[in-house]
């Protein structure tokens, strides 16, 4: 009963997607998870956020209901009912989890997953019982947590995390938040949205989304200042002092080195993803490291035979739907099987804030670095889309980039309403070797906010016809 063909440590979207094709592919699959089925991702993470994100549009839109000629009288955004409707929808998906491990016959093992030497694992249940386990393969998928800063820890009270911004009993008045991606850029959006006075505190530069193409991030800014939304780009946190009923945050500009202090009942730490690689037997076994991060081949080897890692563990984009990608990779190698390694420069990069941010393969900046001297670049307003226009959502736009010499497709960059369902367009015209020429010829349908993709390809060629 305990031995299985693979375990599986965690069950994100990594582990869970490993356990259920190595399922197909005729093995017998242990998952072995602390908590709930589908890990931080489904959870805590991309589903119940994507959740808070619809109530803020929602109750945007109610708000701005006379834009459209309709009349809302006393709309109010109930805090509670929203956290508590994320939560369901959280809970829901975790079932779901729950029946795809029924129907492809996966166990769940329930506890703390530690490797053993000689392909072992012992998991210790919520009592304290420890239980060893045996595979051939067993696969690391322990995903990650909110980074913590040296000088912000978190208290889970006044300076919290990703978590905890999804589950508070009561909505703050005032939220500093430190960190302006992804994280951060979307539950500022959400907290602001709602009424929260909401400050971002970015140590980079650039501001906002600072891994994003530059004009994505001035666009941003210059919207979520609009909203309302404060923003100190090129600034560091100090010190958070949490006596007393509130925070006091004291920042400091890196350039002119000019102190302030915020004032605000929390503060959110939005600094990214620390990988949970910590008491899971790697020492033990000899696994080697880059850092924190577990050492893997493209098909996701460490150096001791038959153990695996994927996802936030490994060195890479920590993003739900790579390690997918990873997952499926891994098992079908370990199946004998003969997959592709994965191409993380054509990996699609989704921001969720409103309005959303969606990117793939180069910047401007890292196709000059790659070599490319002769770039074809395109932009395309929604000001000047028809769809855009009815919908009430014309800011944004779709920015592209080709090479010169032969119409590669390098990169694009959008920002506006429903960008994150375009993007796969570009993702799978990168993966076709799809040339710029090639996508201006493409039939989009009218009206439509994917056309902005064409027109962009066409402004980059000189053939834009409604701009």
């Amino acid at each position: 009963m305990n031995k299985f063909d693979l375990i599986v440590i965690g069950s994100g979207p990594g582990g869970y997607v490993a356990a259920i094709r190595a399922s197909q592919l005729g093995m017998k699959v242990g998952v072995v998870e602390k908590e709930s089925l589908g890990g931080i991702c489904l959870n805590w993470g991309c589903i119940p956020t994507k959740a808070l994100l619809k109530s803020a549009q929602v109750y945007d839109y109610i708000s701005h209901a006379e834009d459209y000629g309709i009349k809302v009288e006393k709309a109010s955004a109930d805090f509670g009912a929203m956290i508590t409707r994320s939560r369901n929808v959280a809970n829901g998906m975790s079932k779901g989890i729950n029946f795809l491990f029924r129907k492809n016959k996966i166990t769940e093992i329930k506890g703390f997953g530690k490797l053993l030497r000689g392909k072992k694992v012992e998991v210790t249940d919520s009592e304290g019982n420890k239980t060893e386990y045996s595979a051939d393969h067993i696969i690391i998928a322990t995903g990650g947590r909110a980074r913590e800063l040296p000088n912000i820890p978190i208290d889970g009270k006044k300076i919290i995390g990703y978590r905890k911004a999804m589950s508070l009993e009561k909505q703050p008045k005032r939220m500093v938040v430190v960190g302006a991606g992804a994280i951060g850029v979307e539950f500022a959006y959400f907290y602001s949205s709602i009424g929260t006075e909401v400050t971002v505190v970015e140590f980079m530069e650039q501001g906002l989304v600072p891994r994003e193409d530059p004009d994505v991030s001035k666009e941003l800014t210059k919207i979520y200042k609009k909203k309302g939304i404060k923003v100190l780009a090129n600034t560091a946190v100090e010190t958070v002092e949490t006596k007393g009923r509130g925070c006091t945050v004291t920042v400091k500009n890196r350039k002119s080195g000019k102190t302030e202090e915020i004032k605000c009942d929390v503060v959110l730490s939005a600094a990214g993803v620390s990988p949970n690689t910590e008491n899971i037997g790697l020492e033990t076994l000899g696994i080697e490291k880059d850092g924190p991060l577990i050492k893997v081949d493209e098909f996701y080897r460490t150096n001791v035979a038959g153990i695996y890692a994927i996802g936030d563990v490994i060195p890479g984009p920590a993003l739900a739907h790579v390690a997918s990608a990873e997952a499926i990779i891994c098992v079908e190698k370990i199946a004998g099987e003969n997959p592709h390694s994965l191409d993380y420069n054509n990996i699609p990069s989704c921001t969720y804030c409103a309005p959303e941010i969606a990117s793939v393969g180069y910047t401007e900046a890292q196709a000059k670095d790659a070599g490319y001297e002769n770039l074809k670049v395109g932009k395309f307003p929604f000001s000047a889309s028809g769809k855009a226009s009815a919908a009430g959502a014309k800011e944004g736009f779709v920015k592209v980039i080709f090479d010169g010499k032969y119409g590669e497709f390098l990169g694009a960059h959008m920002i506006g309403a429903n960008v994150t369902e375009m993007i796969a367009e570009v993702v799978a015209a990168r993966k076709l070797e799809t040339t710029g020429h090639e996508i201006i010829k493409t039939v989009h349908p009218h009206p439509t906010m994917s056309e902005a993709v064409m027109e962009a390809a066409a402004a980059a060629y000189g053939e834009v016809i409604h701009l």
